[in-house]
C-alpha cells in the first residue's frame, strides 16, 4: 500500500477509493514497509489494515493476515498480485467460508514473468499457489494479452478483462518548443524495463546523429529494484553518455507531476508489462509515447498516440532517430489524452469492477467484460 508498489500503489488504491466512493464497503489488508506510515494519509477515506511483517527477503509474512480475514465478515475478496505468501491465507478464507475470491496477478503470469526466477516460481506453485489460482471463482486480466497467458498457464474460470485507469490533470495542448527536450523514463529500475538496451541504443543514437544529444536528453526516473541502477550507472560511464543521460531517482507526488509535465516524451521499452500506469499517466499528459507491444496497450498504435520500439539496440536507435527528429510528435500527445478520457477513467474501471463482485456473489446476467472458457 506504499510507494514501493510502484504502479500498483496507484492502481489499485484508485480503484479502492472509486469503490468506496460508489457505496461500496471496502476494506485493504497490507503488508508494512519503511514507506507505509508516510503514504497512508493517501488512502483516505479508506484506512488500510496495515500487518506487521514477521519474515522477510522472498518470502515476506503477516502473521495476523489470516486471523483478520476470519474475524471479518467480507462478501468478496480481491487479492492483487500473487508468489507471496499472502495468496495462502486468501486460499485458506476461500475454503473455510466458501465466499468469492478474485485474482489480479497484474502481469505476473505473463511468460517473461514466469521465466524470471523459474525455478522460485515453480517452488512456490507446487507449495500453495497453484491451488489458490486454480480455486479462485474469477481471474482479473488488464487486457487480452494477459488473459491469453492466464488460458495458457492453465486457468479455465472465468476472466474479468478490467484495464488499469488513471486521473486526468488540468494540462493544457503542448506547443513545440526547440532545443533542451527531455525524453523521459518514469517507473521502477528494473531490468524487464529494457534500461540498459535503451542506453545501448541511446549511445548509438549520439555515434550516428551527434547532433541529438544537443536538442534532446534523457531521463530515467524511478526506484531500484534490485540493484539494477548501479549496473546502468556503470553503463552509463562505459558508453561515454553521460553529458546527455541524467538518473534522476524515485519521483511522487508533486516531483513526479513535474517531470512529467516538463517532459517532451515519454518511453518504455519494456520486456513484460500488465498494463503500464506510467503509460496512462504520460498520455494524460499529453506526452507522445514510444513503447514496445509488451506494454500491453495496441490501443495507443491503433489510435495513433504511440510509437513502436524495439528492445533490439541497432533497430531502437534507428526509431529514436526518427522519431525525435523527423516526426511531429504534437499529435500523438493530443491523441493519448483523448484515448484515456474515452477509455480510461476511474469512474469506468471502478463501475466495471463492482459490476463482477455483485456477479460473483449474487449470480446473474453475466458481465459484458467478463469472458468464459469456450463462449
Amino acid at each position: 500500500m506504499s510507494r514501493n508498489a510502484g504502479g500498483l500503489f496507484n492502481s489499485v488504491r484508485k480503484s479502492a477509493l472509486h469503490l468506496a466512493e460508489s457505496g461500496a464497503d471496502v476494506s485493504v489488508y497490507a503488508l508494512e514497509d519503511e514507506h507505509s506510515a508516510a503514504d497512508l494519509p493517501e488512502w483516505a477515506p479508506v484506512v488500510p489494515n496495515v500487518l506487521p511483517v514477521r519474515l522477510g527477503g522472498l518470502f515476506p509474512y503477516a502473521p495476523d493476515l489470516t486471523r483478520q480475514l476470519a474475524k471479518a465478515d467480507h462478501d468478496v475478496l480481491h487479492l492483487h498480485g500473487i508468489w507471496q505468501l499472502n495468496s495462502r491465507a486468501v486460499n485458506r478464507w476461500k475454503r473455510r467460508t466458501g465466499r468469492p475470491v478474485m485474482i489480479s496477478p497484474r502481469g505476473m503470469l505473463d511468460p517473461w514473468a514466469l521465466a524470471n526466477s523459474a525455478w522460485k516460481k515453480k517452488l512456490v506453485g507446487a507449495w500453495f499457489e497453484n491451488r489458490n489460482l486454480q480455486e479462485a471463482d474469477c481471474m482479473h486480466a488488464l487486457n487480452a494479452s494477459e488473459a491469453a497467458s492466464m488460458r495458457a498457464f492453465g486457468l479455465t474460470q472465468p476472466i474479468a478483462v478490467i484495464p488499469n485507469a488513471t486521473d486526468l490533470p488540468d494540462i493544457a495542448p503542448r506547443v513545440p518548443r526547440d532545443g533542451n527536450k527531455t525524453l523521459l523514463f518514469l517507473g521502477r529500475i528494473h531490468p524487464k524495463k529494457g534500461l540498459s538496451e535503451l542506453l545501448s541504443a541511446w549511445a548509438k543514437v549520439c555515434t550516428k546523429q551527434p547532433d541529438l544529444p544537443q536538442e534532446w536528453s534523457l531521463a530515467i526516473a524511478g526506484w531500484d529494484d534490485g540493484g539494477h541502477l548501479g549496473d546502468l550507472n556503470q553503463q552509463i560511464g562505459e558508453l561515454g553518455v553521460g553529458d546527455s543521460v541524467s538518473i534522476l531517482g524515485p519521483a511522487f507526488g508533486a516531483e513526479k507531476d513535474r517531470l512529467l509535465r516538463d517532459a517532451d516524451g515519454f518511453v518504455l521499452p519494456s520486456y513484460s508489462e500488465g498494463l503500464p500506469m506510467s503509460v496512462l499517466e504520460a498520455w494524460a499528459y499529453r506526452l507522445p509515447v514510444l513503447m514496445t507491444t509488451e506494454c500491453n496497450l495496441p490501443e495507443g498504435f491503433g489510435e495513433g498516440a504511440a510509437i513502436e520500439i524495439t528492445t533490439e539496440p541497432d533497430a531502437l536507435s534507428e526509431t529514436l532517430i526518427t522519431a525525435l527528429l523527423k516526426s511531429d510528435l504534437g499529435p500523438l500527445g493530443d491523441k493519448g489524452r483523448a484515448l484515456v478520457e474515452d477509455r480510461f477513467s476511474w469512474h469506468h474501471v471502478a463501475a466495471q469492477h463492482r459490476s463482477v463482485y455483485e456477479w460473483m456473489i449474487r449470480g446473474g446476467d453475466r458481465p459484458a467484460c467478463v469472458q468464459v472458457q469456450g463462449a
